[in-house]
């Protein structure tokens, strides 16, 4: 069984059903789906009471991180307070677009963390442009507050963040980026992280893997990035599927 680890069921609601057919005719035997904004994960969260292998987060993403106040970490615990909200996010840094400043996406962050730790669930972070921020922060907070678990969702950064997240127990989930031609520093990351760090996401709708890259992307399509993960792992699909699926129960500790 493979586990959608990172996707956006709230694109799919006219049709849902048949998303979660495909899914599941795929062998995606659960799937994540994640909170960018406070609304919108009561949303979710509503949404995932509705199936028995929906699991969602609470959370505001970084580029709707001005859109309302920075929530407080006790805000963030309070509605994570749920038998399907597995974890906290997505929070993190997004540079490349401008749609919030970065202060208050900073803010925004830590308050998730500090979420994260209260709640003992994993954070699931969003990181585009800002690896060194990223890392800067995660840091800080560890060594201020304890011990927090997190995942680097869709991880397209560079070894540099890998490997300062590898030393604070981070883990790693793979999107369709790396079925491009073109990704080959992605593979060859995911090629060296250590095998009980990897998990396998779509974060649909975007990002669909080759041979669907240009279209939109569902989680039925999880299945593709791991069979390319399996390759550069060396490992077969099934062996693939038995080790994310195993690494996701263990990040994701009320997903039992």
């Amino acid at each position: 069984m493979l586990i959608d680890s990172h996707c956006h069921l709230d694109y799919f609601t006219a049709e849902l059903d048949g998303i979660l057919a495909r899914a599941a005719e795929a062998g995606v035997g659960e799937l994540v789906t994640i909170g960018t904004t406070l609304d919108q994960s009561l949303a979710i969260r509503t949404l995932a009471e509705s199936h028995a292998n929906v699991w969602c987060t609470i959370g505001v993403h970084p580029q709707s991180a001005a859109k309302a106040p920075v929530p407080t970490p006790e805000a963030l615990v309070a509605m994570a307070d749920h038998p399907k909200v597995i974890g906290i996010g997505e929070s993190g840094l997004d540079y490349f677009y401008d749609t919030a400043p970065k202060d208050v996406q900073q803010a925004s962050f830590r308050a998730h963390i500090r979420a994260a730790r209260m709640a003992s669930v994993p954070l699931c972070i969003h990181a585009r442009d800002a690896d060194t921020d990223i890392a800067t922060i995660l840091r800080e907070e560890r060594e201020e507050g304890g011990h927090y678990d997190f995942l680097l969702h869709c991880f397209s950064s560079g070894r540099g963040l890998a490997e300062a997240a590898l030393e604070m127990g981070g883990y790693f989930s793979f999107s369709g980026i790396l079925t491009f031609p073109k990704s080959t520093e992605n593979r060859d990351i995911a090629r060296d992280i250590p095998a009980d760090r990897l998990l396998v996401e779509t974060d649909s709708p975007y990002l669909a893997p080759v041979p669907f890259r240009g279209k939109r992307n569902e989680p039925s399509y999880v299945a593709k990035t791991a069979d390319v993960l399996a390759e550069v792992r060396g490992l077969t699909s099934n062996e693939l599927a038995a080790l994310t699926t195993a690494n996701f129960r263990r990040l994701f500790r009320r997903a039992a």
